[in-house]
This record gives C-alpha cells, sequence and structure tokens, in this order.
C-alpha cells in the first residue's frame, strides 16, 4: 500500500497519534527524520502527501512498521470523529453552502465532536434521499431482473403454494371465478370489500384487525382484475410479508404477490397441459392461452416466461412497449439484445425502431397480432406482437424466441422480416445524412415532459405510499 492510496487524513491523525505515544514534540521528531517541524505538522494535518522515504524514516523513528502508518483505520474513535468531520466539511455539499469550517482542537470535547459530526451525518442523509429514490429503484430492479432471469423466471416454491390454495379452495379445472377467489380470502379469514373511496397511492388496502381486503369498485366489472388484485392481497399474508424497509424489498414484494396471483389464475398443472398440447401441435399462441384462462393478453404472456424454460424447454422474451417506443417492462433469457443504460437497467429505453414492438403501431389493423422475423447482431428472433391502448396512451406486447423455436408457434410462416443492427446509431436513431443536412439548421421541435419525471413518491413506511391517506381510510371504514 502507497502513500498515494492512503488518505491522507488519516495518515496523518495516525503519526500524531504514535508522535504523541512517545512523547515527542513535531520539532523533536523533525530532527530524527531531518524534515522541519513545520512540514511534520503539514503532513500530520492532511495537506501534505509525504514521500515514502519520509515516511520509512517517520516509522523508523516512531519505531512501528510502515503498514501501521498507512492503516485506513483511525488510530482512536477522535481522531475517527476529526478525520469524519474533515471530510464532510470539504464535500461540495458542505462548501456549496458557504459556511466556515470548524477545527477540532484540544479543548473541543469529545460530545461536542460527535454532534457536529452527527449534524453532517443528518445533512448528507436528507440529501441523499432526496436524489436517490429513483436511481435506488431502478438499481432495484435491474439486480431482481438478473436474479429472476438466472432461475429463468421461475419460482418453485411459490408454484407449490398456489397450487395447495387452489386445491383447498376446491378449484379444478377451467378459468379461475370470482366465488372461487372469495373462498381462498374466507379461508385465510378475509372478506372483499368494494369501496369508491380506496387512497389513490393503494391497489387494495387489508385491514387485519377485522379481517377486510379493501378492493376498487372498478374491478367488480370482471376480466382478471378483480381477481389478480385479491389474489395479489392475499399473497402478502401467505409469503409472510413484512413492512419493505428498502426499495428492493417492496419490489421484491411485488414480484411474488404478481407471481403468486399469476400461479392461481393459470394454475401450473393445467397451464403446462394446455401449452405442451399446443406445443405438439406446433400451435402456441398467446391468444389461445389468454382465452383459455380468460386473462389479458399481458398476463398470459408474462405467465408464459414463467413457464417456457422449465416447461417447454424453450428460452424466451417478452416486452411491453409504449407508443413512444420506450421499454416499460422486459424479460429475457434467449439473448434478445434488450436496449440497457449504464447500470443495467432497461425501463424507459428505446426499443428498435425495426421490432415489431415498434413496427406494430404503424399497422392500420390492429386486430390480429403482428408475426415478425428480426435479425440482429444475436442472431435470427421470431415475435408475436399485439397492440392494446389505455387511458395512457396506445402500448405493444410481444413475446418471441430464437428462430430454432418458431417452429412451435402459430405465425412462424410469415414472410416479414426486418433487419436491425441496434444498439449501432445508424441502424435507426441516426438520420440519414440527406436529411440531417437538409434539416439540422431549419428544425426547433418542442419536446414533450414526461411528468412522472418529476413527481415525487409519497413518503410513508411503504415505498410509494401515503400512509396518512390509508390509516384515515381505514379509520372511517372499520367503524362502518
Amino acid at each position: 500500500m502507497t502513500p498515494q492510496a492512503s488518505d491522507l487524513s488519516t495518515l496523518g491523525h495516525r503519526i500524531r497519534h504514535f508522535r504523541t505515544e512517545h512523547n515527542l514534540t513535531l520539532d523533536e521528531l523533525g530532527e530524527r527524520v531531518d524534515l522541519a517541524g513545520s512540514q511534520l505538522s503539514l503532513i500530520e494535518n492532511g495537506k501534505r502527501e509525504p514521500k515514502l522515504s519520509t515516511l520509512q524514516a517517520i516509522a523508523t523513528a516512531l519505531g512501528v512498521a510502515l503498514t501501521d502508518l498507512l492503516s485506513a483505520e483511525a488510530p482512536n474513535p477522535r481522531a475517527a470523529l476529526e478525520i469524519e468531520l474533515r471530510r464532510f466539511q470539504q464535500s461540495s455539499l458542505y462548501t456549496e453552502l458557504g459556511l466556515p469550517s470548524v477545527k477540532p482542537t484540544k479543548g473541543m470535547s469529545d460530545d461536542a465532536l460527535a454532534a457536529l459530526v452527527g449534524l453532517h451525518r443528518e445533512l448528507q442523509r436528507k440529501a441523499t434521499e432526496a436524489i436517490a429514490t429513483p436511481e435506488e429503484a431502478r438499481r432495484a430492479n435491474t439486480e431482481l431482473r438478473e436474479m429472476m432471469r438466472e432461475r429463468d423466471n421461475y419460482l418453485p416454491d411459490i408454484e407449490d403454494l398456489a397450487e395447495d390454495r387452489l386445491q383447498a379452495a376446491g378449484h379444478v379445472r377451467g378459468a379461475l371465478t370470482h366465488r372461487t377467489v372469495s373462498i381462498m380470502a374466507e379461508q385465510l379469514g378475509l372478506s372483499l370489500i368494494y369501496v369508491n373511496d380506496l387512497p389513490h397511492s393503494a391497489r387494495s388496502v387489508t385491514d387485519l384487525a377485522n379481517g377486510r381486503i379493501y378492493l376498487p369498485p372498478a374491478s367488480i366489472p370482471g376480466g382478471h382484475g378483480l381477481r389478480s388484485m385479491a389474489l395479489q392481497a392475499m399473497a402478502h399474508r401467505l409469503l409472510g410479508h413484512t413492512r419493505p424497509t428498502s426499495y428492493a424489498a417492496f419490489l421484491q414484494q411485488r414480484l411474488e404477490i404478481n407471481y403468486f396471483a399469476a400461479c392461481c389464475l393459470m394454475p401450473q398443472k393445467a397451464a403446462v397441459d394446455f401449452l405442451t398440447q399446443a406445443k405438439r401441435e406446433r400451435n402456441l399462441a398467446v391468444e389461445d392461452f389468454r382465452d383459455a384462462f380468460g386473462v389479458t393478453h399481458e398476463a398470459a404472456a408474462l405467465r408464459l416466461t414463467n413457464l417456457a424454460t422449465r416447461h417447454l424447454d424453450m428460452p424466451f422474451h417478452f416486452l411491453r412497449v409504449g407508443e413512444d417506443g420506450s421499454l416499460a417492462k422486459g424479460y429475457e433469457n434467449d439473448n434478445l439484445p434488450l436496449p440497457v443504460d449504464v447500470t443495467g437497467a432497461i425501463e424507459g429505453q428505446l426499443v428498435c425502431r425495426k421490432w415489431s414492438a415498434r413496427s406494430a403501431f404503424e399497422r392500420t389493423n390492429r386486430t390480429t397480432e403482428l408475426y415478425q422475423y428480426t435479425d440482429t447482431p444475436a442472431g435470427t428472433f421470431w415475435c408475436a406482437t399485439q397492440t392494446g391502448t389505455t387511458s395512457a396512451g396506445e402500448f405493444s406486447i410481444s413475446v418471441g424466441v430464437p428462430f430454432n423455436q418458431a417452429k412451435w408457434f402459430r405465425g412462424r410462416e410469415t414472410t416479414r422480416r426486418a433487419t436491425s443492427t441496434c444498439p449501432d446509431p445508424s441502424c435507426c436513431r441516426r438520420p440519414p445524412s440527406t436529411l440531417a443536412e437538409r434539416w439540422r439548421d431549419n428544425a426547433w421541435p418542442s419536446a414533450r415532459l414526461h411528468a412522472h419525471v418529476l413527481a415525487p413518491l409519497p413518503s410513508g413506511t411503504f415505498p410509494g405510499v401515503d400512509d396518512s391517506e390509508v390509516y384515515t381510510f381505514l379509520e372511517r371504514h372499520s367503524t362502518e
């Protein structure tokens, strides 16, 4: 370890510590190492980096090993506080405040020094908290996606739990009914209540004291929305979830409750039997899987990612893309080259314009799936894409496999083919030179602001949930 690799402030404190242990003044130690006391003072205060030969001479004069001087640990608790205070006061966070630095003196008590350091720690914590939420969430989500990729997006323990609960509720075959979901809740001592005033920051609220799961009335007409939200609420209890203390824990819980709901809506045995038969007939299709279990196209596509690799012996990919071309959700274990940022996150990244996930928006007739082969730097992939619309805009759902697996799917006969060389910018992001020359100095588009970028998340016990709103809601309904 060299002086350059050691923190100069810690080094200076360690030299001062050993010097005072030997009852030497700066001048006395300076004479032994042929260095002026003033120069030695600069080293002890972390303002000058000594030569290695000087450090060796100091270590010899003090009777300690060179490694002892270069240790990264502070020599004592007092020194550790002084070093930490120095670092805080040199940070841009503090210097931008325009406040003077406080130099610890011998007369400053340890308590006073600890109080100063504590204030700096809290200042740093609040500043970090204010800016870290989006990045923390993205980082945690990326780690979770990589973990699920290693597991082929398959969680056998939750699969087994769902099968047990379905069997206990008497479900045998076919789409899961609302009545069966209610029975599953009753077996946990819970009842389903539909209300008009559910807190905006919560998808559902479970009243543990009174055994109720509150759901929005918008789910009542049917579809899988009501069933899914009720199952997710039950999953928190079945999986033993506690209050999440980080975004990583929050996202892990969200993944697990969504997985449990999917396992109940499309039970493993029935789903695998259905898919295996379709594969045998070379007629795999998301739309058939969707209709067989009465779920949305997206839910069926996501469930395929859970089962395709483990039970159908094929790698797979899934994409949900907004009308602006940005990736909202994505999964792959077939090496499809998903766009990523420098942290490895895929959310918000633009997919290639040549992919069917984006070219599907250009079709006039969108009632059927779009089938397409796409040549990429990682190989050729077959995809089936279906578009949809929400209040937030249009979106597309794509599922796909490598070329050699397309033989099992309906739509494999398509002659539609595209070539994508992304992330090479010349593929679809860099305009042709003729267009660039013509419009570079004659175009000024006004960019659309994505409001969610500026919107803060509610602060509460649970990430993104407004505790005050939830507790007021429960208090109001518990007396009804």
